[in-house]
């Protein structure tokens, strides 16, 4: 016996005395593929830190006195294996974000990928990682058809353009009744990415749904020089609510363009993006106030929800300016700890244990920073338990105005004219 012990192979002679044969992993290696630079660099700016936040807790070094994060921290199903990020810069380009995937997962060898805020670029993104069999984690691209494609690692923790357009006109009917007023005619602007043209076609739907006309249906180029054509249609038509779909730079320049034109819109409802962004309040100051933008989170909100004050907390040490939580890295952070937890059930690295791991996740609302019911996906890799609010621009701040019963400011309406505002 002596003799065939010194002929058996250490693989072979560990399975006999019943030892795992592979060792747990010590390294939890994730891509993460956001805009750190370009137009819309303010949302991979923003993320980077909450997301690195995320990465401290699971590896300890952050505490959270939380259900939810305690069970997390160290990474105990996978014996304190720690997790590591690799961002990369897709600038808002999809076959930049393509590539980056492609060599995230050959070359990085990363178990997992997060992203990519653009709709246009999770997509071309999520293609590679579903070609390689490599989960996707999506925490914010709104697109609806992202989670139609019959995909099997994508994965979305955030409401798609239908959940906040729905927000919206329920917003609609519940205001009429409320200030005895009425909506008749919408005018809709959207750019021409995937993210402009689904968030189009959904307001559209919804407003031949309940009865709405559009006066302006007006489909223009991302990143334009000028929209003085657009906005004269607009003016011409003048309609109770222009709802526009818009990222950063276009959202400045409707604003700057309104002004010298001297349209007033009674009611402008936007679909998030460009409008929430701290760059766009920053660009306009006081001349965008009254905008409202349907949204996930909002900044007013944390104090009603220890578990986002004690993230807020961290989160304001490492931001840049000592900013606090926003839209972006809320749901950043929320769809990067929704992956975390499902590696950590998991107990490894491997790819199939990680899908499996997410299609049985069931995080609770009240372990959110989020006004959400939890986080569960369906079938199709979508979160059911998402929630969407309306916020409006107030004093150079977004405060929460709809559901009413969590307002946190009464709505302005109408939105004063130029000639009115001091």
């Amino acid at each position: 016996m002596k003799r065939l012990g010194v002929l058996l192979s250490l693989p072979l002679l560990l399975c006999l005395l019943g030892a795992p044969v592979s060792a747990q992993p010590k390294e939890v290696v994730i891509g993460v593929i956001y805009p750190m630079s370009g137009a819309n660099a303010q949302a991979g700016v923003d993320n980077k830190p909450v997301l690195e936040l995320a990465a401290d807790i699971a590896n300890g070094a952050v505490d959270i006195p939380y259900p939810f994060y305690q069970r997390l921290k160290g990474m105990p199903g996978l014996k304190g294996a720690k997790v590591r990020l690799i961002f990369t810069d897709h600038q808002g380009k999809p076959d930049l974000g393509q590539a980056e995937a492609e060599r995230l997962i050959s070359q990085e060898k990363v178990v997992a990928l997060v992203g990519s805020w653009h709709s246009a670029v999770t997509a071309t993104a999520s293609q590679v990682a579903e070609r390689s069999g490599t989960p996707f984690m999506n925490p914010e691209s709104s697109s609806p058809p992202l989670t139609r494609r019959g995909f099997k690692w994508f994965f979305r923790t955030s409401p798609h353009d239908e959940h906040f357009t729905q927000v919206m006109f329920d917003f609609f009917r519940d205001f009429q009744k409320k200030k005895g007023i009425t909506l008749k005619t919408l005018g809709v602007t959207y750019e021409d990415t995937q993210f402009g043209a689904d968030s189009g076609k959904v307001m559209k739907d919804l407003a031949k749904k309940y009865g709405y006309e559009v006066v302006v249906d007006l489909q223009y180029r991302a990143r334009s020089t000028s929209l003085v054509a657009e906005t004269q249609r607009l003016k011409a038509a003048n309609p109770d609510v222009w709802m526009p779909t818009s990222y950063q730079t276009d959202a400045i320049l409707f604003v700057k363009h309104f002004k010298e034109l001297d349209y007033n819109p009674k009611m402008i409802m936007t679909q998030n993006a460009g409008h929430i962004s701290p760059d766009f309040i920053q660009a306009v100051g006081k001349d965008a106030e009254g905008t409202m933008t349907r949204a996930p989170f909002s900044t007013d909100l944390i104090a009603k929800r220890p578990i986002a004050q004690v993230v807020n907390e961290q989160y304001k040490k490492r931001s840049p300016g000592n900013k606090d939580l926003y839209d972006f890295p809320a749901r950043a952070f929320t769809g990067m700890m929704s992956l975390l937890d499902a590696i950590n059930r998991a107990g490894s690295t491997d790819p199939e244990a990680i899908r499996k791991a997410l299609v049985a996740t069931n995080i609770p609302g009240d372990q959110l920073i989020m006004t959400w019911e939890g986080v569960k996906f369906d079938e199709t890799g979508q979160n059911t338990g998402v929630k969407g609010i309306i916020l409006q621009l107030q004093g150079g701040k977004y405060h929460t105005v709809y559901p009413f019963e969590s307002a946190t400011a009464e709505v302005i309406y109408p939105i004063p004219k130029w000639s009115e505002r001091k």
